[in-house]
């Protein structure tokens, strides 16, 4: 890292006044969160006391918080305002792509051995309730070369209904060919369902370019804002597909007595009813505060950089494998020891303030770097990893 973007990281380091406690590599379960998020929120909820929290000006303030958010968010993303969905986390956003569709018996639902938990889960209570099939394809056996295209193709059948895939693994790092994953299953007429826990804030992106149909995010993550907030974007050719799972008055249109006449024309129809609107002004700053800094290439190219800078630096240390032979493509770095004692080791990191997270598939242990990670910071991690596994 050159010396003014030491520098320049260094000043807008000072916005998160919690770094300077640990070292922190934690990014891809939750991030950091700047100062002017923290007092975002509380302003917020002070907003909401001060002009009564049931009035018709709450109501206005609310939709206006609501508005902006959705309109920060479809920038930063780039996508339509129409084609984003406030929800809580990556895992509602995935919840409402999967179970909104019409399955039926002998559907087949594909997804990689690289999904979380979460996922992995609905598919299989899909299965429980709908007798779909599920077809998982090895994509963790692509991390030492291979191509992540041909292993979907070889699993596609003639019923795929839908693929469930991340466009970073969670777990290696990973980042795929979503582009070319898109085109091939398009050619089968096949929903293309995204995680993006580890890909929004990572990854600069154009969505309504890209083509996925689905694609699930936080704001808690890379992003560094407030947990509880995330987003899901539907794609506008296939939103009459997709029924809402969840369904409240945010949801729907209603008639002068006051009852449903029709879901929302737009993606507001998958959002449901009372959400925490001041967590959406701590997303809004913190979000801000990263556009501020640079472009999502510009972050994108430091988050990289300091991702190649740690990995290089473990590799030179005897007892560590990295999980990734090649340069790193995103910012998280998994890494294995000899001894396998991977939950002894992020304990013990933990003691000392260094914060990185276990792993279980594949058995490793995890460090995510962000544009706001210093080159002193990855020294002191691989100094206390050499010095543990001694």
């Amino acid at each position: 890292m050159s010396a003014f973007e030491s520098a320049t990281i260094q000043q807008q380091r000072q916005q998160f006044p919690y770094l300077d406690r640990y070292t922190y590599f934690n990014y891809g379960g939750q991030g950091s969160m700047p100062a002017r998020a923290l007092e975002a929120m509380y302003q917020a909820q002070l907003k909401m006391q001060e002009i009564s929290p049931f009035s018709y000006a709450a109501n206005d303030w609310m939709n206006q918080a609501t508005a902006a958010l959705r309109s920060l968010m479809a920038d930063e993303l780039g996508a339509h305002t129409d084609s984003i969905s406030i929800v809580e986390n990556t895992t509602i956003g995935c919840n409402i792509a999967m179970w909104g569709l019409d399955w039926h018996q002998d559907d087949r639902i594909l997804i990689t051995d690289c999904e979380h938990q979460g996922i992995i889960g609905t598919a299989q209570e899909l299965q429980h309730r709908f007798a779909i099939d599920i077809d998982i394809c090895p994509m963790l056996e692509t991390v030492n070369g291979g191509d992540p295209v041909s292993v979907i193709r070889d699993a596609i059948q003639p019923n795929t209904r839908m693929l469930v895939i991340s466009h970073i693994l969670w777990n290696t790092g990973q980042v795929l060919p979503l582009p070319e994953i898109i085109e091939l299953c398009r050619a089968h007429n096949i929903l293309v369902m995204v995680d993006a826990a580890q890909s929004v804030g990572v990854l600069p992106l154009n969505l309504t370019e890209l083509g996925a149909d689905f694609y699930a995010f936080t704001g808690h993550k890379w992003w560094c804002g407030p947990a509880g907030i995330g987003g899901l974007y539907v794609r506008p050719e296939v939103r009459e597909r997709l029924r809402p799972t969840f369904i409240g008055w945010r949801s729907v249109i209603t008639n002068a007595q006051g009852q449903p006449t029709r879901f929302q024309p737009n993606s507001e129809r998958y959002e449901v009813a009372t959400s925490a609107v001041p967590l959406y002004a701590g997303l809004e700053a913190a979000l801000n505060i990263h556009r501020s800094f640079g472009s999502g290439v510009e972050r994108y190219k430091l988050i990289c950089a300091q991702a190649t800078n740690l990995w290089e630096q473990l590799k030179r240390l005897e007892p560590i494998t990295c999980v990734r032979p090649t340069t790193p493509d995103s910012g998280l770095v998994a890494f294995q020891l000899a001894s396998g004692q991977h939950k002894q080791l992020v304990q013990r990191l933990e003691h000392q303030g260094i914060y990185v997270r276990l792993l279980l598939n594949p058995n490793c242990v995890r460090a995510c770097t962000h544009y706001l990670t210093t080159d002193a910071e990855i020294q002191h991690l691989v100094e206390a990893i050499d010095q543990l596994t001694q």
